[in-house]
């Protein structure tokens, strides 16, 4: 599983009727196996180790490099 600083990262629930919980990967700290520092939307920040097929990986947006970032 990868994921990089910036990407979504989607949990599904163990329970039925609670949605999945999203949070913002901010560091990868191991690829193999994945290990990342996440800030959950409730502003929380967790270190999370991912079970297989439970969770899903959006690519984050990209920001632009801007003139003064440039110099």
């Amino acid at each position: 599983m990868k994921g990089k600083p910036g990407d979504t990262i989607l949990v599904e629930s163990g329970k039925v009727a609670q949605p999945p919980r999203a949070g913002v990967i901010e560091e990868v700290l191991a690829q193999e196996p994945a290990r990342f520092r996440v800030r959950w939307e409730d502003g929380r920040e967790t270190i999370f180790a991912p079970s297989s097929g439970a969770v899903t990986i959006k690519a984050g947006r990209r920001r632009k490099a801007t003139a003064a970032a440039k110099r």
